[in-house]
C-alpha cells in the first residue's frame, strides 16, 4: 500500500536533490550508472537532509538525447534496470523519508517510439494527428520560420507523409500534439502510471513547449537589443524570435489542471522546467497561480553565466515576488543542462559555501544537483570523447552539457573514482574531481559538504524558510538582507557577497544571533554587525519590541 504523505504541501521550501542517473552510480560495471546504483547510494543522499530526489529520465530510449526522447513511457531502459528496480528505489527512498519525484518528458517522443510509426504512416491512420504534421508551402520549404533549440528548422521533412514534423530539439524527438484529446488522455495514464508505483511527484521538461499555435503562424523577429542567451546559447540564432507562437500557448493551462486533478488524489507535487528569454517569470506566475495548475515552476535567471551581484539577486527576487505573487518558485544554481556553478560563476570556496547558505534561505523551494555538495567544477571533456549531440552541433563556441554531466566521483583511491568497475565509462571520470570525493569530503571538516549538511538542517529548523514569506528585501552595496516569516517566527538574513569585509547597522527591533555553524557573523562590541567576505549574519526575533 502507498505510504501517504501527511503533509499535502510537503513540496513548500523541499530541497531537491537531482540525480542524473547515467551518472550517479554503476552497479553491474558496465559504465553506465543504473537505478540500482541510486539504491546503493541513498544513504548518503538521505545524509543530506533532502526532503526529495528527481531523477532524470530512465525510461526506454534509443538515447539520441540520453534518455529525453522516449520510446515507452512506461518502462524502465535496460541500461538502467527494470521496473523491479525503480520500485526499489522508491522502496528504500521511502524507508529514509526521502520522496521520489521523476522526470516526464510529456512535450515529445522518440521518433521510435510506437505512437510516432503509426502517425508517420499516413494523414488518416487513428495516431495520424497525435503528432505536429504540416504541409510544405509550395516552393516546398517548412511551413513556417520556427527553429529548433538544438540547431537549424523546427520541421524535418518525412517522404512518407509527404508532410513536415515539428521538432523543437532534436530531429529525432517529433512534438506531441497537445490539440488531440487522445494525447492528452495517454500522457495522463501515463502520469497514473508511475503514481500508482509510488512515485511522490513529476519533473515537468520543457512544460511551456507542450502546445504550439494551431495555425502556425510565424514568430515574430526580436531586435538585436532584446536577444539573450538565458536559454540557448548565443551562437543560436533560436534567440533571434520571439516565441509567441511554438511555446508558451495558453492551451498549455488546461492540460496542466487536468494533470494536477490526476496528482491530487496521491498528493503528489510537480517542477515543471519553464525556458523562456523574455516572459520566464510572468509565465511562471501563471503556471502555478491557485491551487489547480503545478505547484512550482523553476526559471533561469540563475541559471545564467553572469555571477549574481546582491543587486541582481534582490532585482530576481523582487521580480518572482512581483510576477509570481500567487506562485512557487524552486531555485537551483546547477542542473544537468549547464555548467556547473563554480565554474560558470568563478566562485572561490567562501564564494560557494555563502551561494549554498543563500539557498537555503530563499523564498520557495530549492534543487542541488549531484556533486554540487562536493564543489565540483565544470569538467573538462575533449571533443573526442563528447557525447551531446547540442554541443557537437556548436562546438566549439558551445561545448554542450557533457561537462556537466561526467560520473560522480565517490572514493580518491578507486577504479573510475568509484562510479563504475567497467574499463571505460559513458564519459570519462574527470581526474579535476577525484581530490573532492564524496570520500575526500567526509574526512575533512571544512569541506564544503558539511556546510551543505548544516545549511540543509538550519532550513529544516525553522518552519519560516520553508513556508514563510520574505520581507524588507534590500542590497546596498555587495550585501543582501531580507527576512522570513511565518506566524510568529522571523528570521534575518544578510549577506556580504563581496571580498572586502563590511559594517551595517542590526535590523530594528529584538534579534538574537543564531546560524553560528553556518559562520553567521555575531553584533560586534559597538553593536554593529561587522561581515567578512561572504560570511552571512543570522538572527531570530524575539517577537518583542524596543
Amino acid at each position: 500500500m502507498r505510504h501517504l504523505v501527511k503533509d499535502p504541501d510537503w513540496w513548500r521550501g523541499a530541497v531537491i536533490y537531482q540525480i542524473y542517473p547515467r551518472s550517479f552510480q554503476d552497479s553491474n560495471g558496465d559504465g553506465v550508472g543504473d537505478l540500482l546504483g541510486i539504491v546503493r547510494r541513498l544513504p548518503y543522499i538521505a545524509s543530506l537532509g533532502v526532503d526529495a530526489i528527481w531523477i532524470s529520465p530512465f525510461f526506454t530510449s534509443p538515447m539520441k538525447d540520453f534518455g529525453y526522447d522516449v520510446s515507452d513511457y512506461c518502462d524502465v531502459d535496460p541500461m538502467f534496470g527494470s521496473l523491479a528496480d525503480f520500485d526499489a528505489v522508491v522502496e528504500t527512498a521511502h524507508g529514509f523519508g526521502v520522496k521520489v519525484m521523476i522526470d516526464l518528458v510529456l512535450s515529445h517522443t522518440s521518433d521510435q517510439h510506437p505512437w510516432f510509426a503509426e502517425s508517420r504512416k499516413s494523414n488518416d491512420n487513428p495516431k495520424s494527428d497525435w503528432y505536429v504534421w504540416a504541409d510544405a508551402r509550395p516552393d516546398g520549404t517548412p511551413p513556417n520560420n520556427w527553429l529548433s533549440i538544438f540547431g537549424g528548422s523546427a520541421w524535418r521533412w518525412d517522404g512518407g507523409r509527404m508532410q513536415y514534423y515539428m521538432h523543437n530539439f532534436l530531429a529525432s524527438q517529433p512534438d506531441l500534439n497537445f490539440h488531440e484529446p487522445k494525447v492528452q488522455a495517454a500522457l495522463l495514464d501515463v502520469a497514473r502510471f508511475w503514481l500508482e508505483r509510488g512515485v511522490d511527484g513529476f519533473r515537468l521538461d520543457t512544460i511551456n513547449f507542450y502546445t504550439c499555435d494551431a495555425e502556425l503562424r510565424d514568430n515574430p523577429a526580436l531586435p538585436p537589443e532584446e536577444r539573450n542567451a538565458t536559454i540557448a546559447p548565443a551562437v543560436n540564432p533560436y534567440n533571434w524570435q520571439n516565441h509567441l507562437y511554438d511555446k508558451n500557448r495558453p492551451e498549455t493551462l488546461d492540460f496542466l489542471r487536468k494533470l494536477r486533478a490526476v496528482m491530487n488524489p496521491y498528493q503528489a507535487a510537480a517542477v515543471g522546467e519553464l525556458g523562456d528569454a523574455q516572459r520566464g517569470p510572468e509565465l511562471i506566475g501563471e503556471y502555478t497561480a491557485g491551487d489547480d495548475l503545478m505547484q512550482m515552476c523553476y526559471g533561469f535567471e540563475l541559471l545564467s553565466g553572469t555571477q549574481p551581484t546582491a543587486s541582481r539577486i534582490a532585482e530576481v527576487l523582487e521580480l518572482y515576488e512581483n510576477s509570481a505573487p500567487d506562485g512557487w518558485i524552486t531555485w537551483a544554481f546547477s542542473n544537468h543542462d549547464v555548467v556547473r556553478h563554480v565554474s560558470r560563476w568563478n566562485l572561490t570556496a567562501p564564494a560557494a559555501r555563502g551561494f549554498a547558505t543563500l539557498m537555503m534561505f530563499l523564498h520557495g523551494s530549492a534543487c542541488i544537483y549531484q556533486g554540487e555538495e562536493l564543489g565540483l567544477p565544470e569538467a573538462n571533456v575533449a571533443f573526442e570523447d563528447l557525447q551531446d549531440p547540442y554541443g557537437i552541433e556548436f562546438w566549439p563556441e558551445f561545448k554542450g552539457r557533457d561537462g556537466c554531466r561526467t560520473p560522480m566521483v565517490w572514493e580518491r583511491d578507486n577504479a573510475n573514482a568509484g562510479f563504475s568497475t567497467a574499463h571505460r565509462t559513458w564519459l570519462p571520470v574527470a581526474s579535476e574531481h577525484i581530490g573532492q570525493a564524496v570520500a575526500a569530503a567526509e574526512d575533512d571538516p571544512a569541506a564544503l559538504l558539511h556546510h551543505y549538511r548544516r545549511a540543509i538542517a538550519f532550513r529544516h529548523a525553522h518552519p519560516a524558510l520553508r513556508k514563510g514569506v520574505i520581507g524588507d528585501l534590500r542590497a546596498e552595496g555587495n550585501v543582501i538582507t531580507f527576512t522570513r516569516t511565518l506566524g510568529a517566527e522571523k528570521v534575518f538574513f544578510a549577506l556580504n557577497m563581496g571580498e572586502d569585509p563590511v559594517t551595517l547597522a542590526p535590523p530594528e527591533g529584538n534579534w538574537v544571533p543564531a546560524g553560528p555553524e553556518l559562520n553567521s557573523a555575531q553584533p560586534g562590541v559597538d553593536g554593529n554587525l561587522h561581515l567578512a567576505h561572504w560570511q552571512p549574519c543570522i538572527m531570530l526575533s524575539t517577537g518583542e519590541r524596543g
